[in-house]
């Protein structure tokens, strides 16, 4: 592997958060420091921005069972295209990722196909059905990082309480969906009068808040690590503030479609802008924005969920949820900066540093030591977002068309260039 000089850099360190001009120097791998080093390749950054790679938690690939869709091998090019150095991937497969076997199957083929770190989440319980608990110790000794049924909440109390007090006497992350599960079924979109005057189900963002309530009275109850995988809300920031405050172990995520967008962007019908839960309003969203800033809300995340065109091609209500954001988090994620919400050592906090920090991995940071998994990046390159030149099999991006900032010119994982392969391959 050899040892690397990075040159000219614009240093992005959410550990010190700080931004700075200066190199970075890798050996085998990993971070030496920010000095020199004697007969080591040199790679020029031309004053361009040189980060930790992102952390992704949430990605949605659809091996086993709709391979059609995103395998590892597409989702690992997309991942690289975006800057995403590690992937930690849903267990929402078919079948759901809620044994050994199935779990041994998706690392192999992560091992085989992806260019970038994955580390799999596993079912919390059985099918995701929520009535039986999965087999969390055989899941933690065979790799998985953390336990969710994704999207489908555990609406039996007794259920998920039995869960959280055996992942807690394990010392594992319990990750949930925080919505209260008979109001918001078949929501299309948020309630309110653009929800109504465009014919749409929606539910009241009081379900998030309803589901939260629940989720953090049990972690109070059994002392478990949880993290809310989505807090969209302004109502449910005061809640998960008091939280934090009383001293539980507990953090938040939101996605990037969340922060960028609004309920006004389904004007259209645009299926690509149906997502779970559905967007919010504009006060709701700024609301978000602010929380991450202030780091109430730890982590930014793409909850990348590729669908195929048939999915997508049905009446609003009847189309499936999702979007893909691999590839679009980077560029979406600086219309935070451009817009001043805050500054890049503050976003790379949330996309980097934080869901690190959540899982307990050496990355996110630039100090000397840490794996040398770098995003080299233009934070000001313009460009018009084409859909079909996306590296996802699928192609269900709320972005196609936008104009948008930020392109990812280089990618590093444990001192490995990952992106010039991918031309390679293109």
């Amino acid at each position: 592997m050899g040892q690397i000089l990075f040159q000219n850099a614009r240093l992005i360190d959410p550990e010190t958060g700080t931004e700075a001009l200066g190199s970075l120097a890798v050996r085998d791998g990993r971070i030496t420091g920010t000095g020199g080093m004697e007969g080591a390749e040199v790679v020029d950054c031309g004053g361009k921005c040189l980060a930790p790679g992102i952390v992704d938690i949430g990605v949605k690939v659809s091996e086993p069972g709709e391979r059609h869709k995103e395998s590892f091998r597409s989702a690992g090019r997309a991942a690289v295209a975006g800057g995403v150095t590690t992937m930690v991937t849903r267990p929402d497969t078919l079948p759901a990722i809620d044994t050994p076997e199935v779990l041994e199957f998706v690392r192999r083929r992560a091992n085989e196909a992806a260019p970038v770190n994955v580390l799999p989440m596993a079912a919390l319980t059985r099918g995701r059905e929520g009535r039986e608990m999965a087999e969390i110790g055989f899941l933690l000794d065979a790799g998985a990082v953390a336990f969710t049924d994704c999207d489908r909440v555990v609406a039996n109390t007794k259920v998920f309480s039995r869960c959280l007090t055996y992942a807690a006497s394990l010392g594992v992350l319990v990750i949930g969906h925080c919505q209260e599960p008979v109001l918001s079924e078949g929501a299309a979109a948020t309630s309110g009068k653009f929800a109504a005057l465009k014919g749409l189900p929606s539910v009241s963002p009081m379900a998030e808040r309803m589901g939260l309530d629940r989720d953090i009275a049990v972690v109070e109850m059994t002392g478990a690590r949880y993290h809310a995988d989505q807090i969209t809300t302004a109502r449910a920031l005061t809640r998960l503030e008091r939280a934090k405050a009383a001293g539980l172990d507990l953090t938040a995520g939101v996605s990037i479609h969340h922060l960028t967008l609004n309920e006004l962007d389904v004007g259209d019908y645009r299926t690509f802008f149906k997502v779970k839960p559905p967007l919010r309003s504009e006060d709701d969203r700024i609301a978000v924005v602010e929380a991450v800033a202030s780091g109430l809300i730890d982590v930014i995340s793409s909850m990348h969920t590729p669908q195929d065109e048939e999915s997508k091609r049905l009446p609003f209500e009847e189309a499936a949820s999702g979007a893909i954001g691999l590839e679009t988090l980077l560029p979406a994620a600086m219309r935070l900066v451009h817009g001043g919400h805050m500054d890049l050592p503050t976003l790379w906090r949330a996309l980097s540093l934080n869901p690190s920090r959540r899982l307990g991995l050496e990355t996110g940071r630039l100090s000397a030591g840490a794996p040398a998994d770098l995003v080299l990046f233009d934070p000001d390159a313009p460009f018009v977002l084409d859909r079909f030149k996306l590296h996802s099999k699928s192609k269900n991006t709320p972005f196609d068309e936008a104009r948008m900032q930020g392109k990812v010119l280089g990618c590093w994982v444990a001192g490995r260039d990952v992106f010039t392969d991918l031309g390679a391959e293109s």
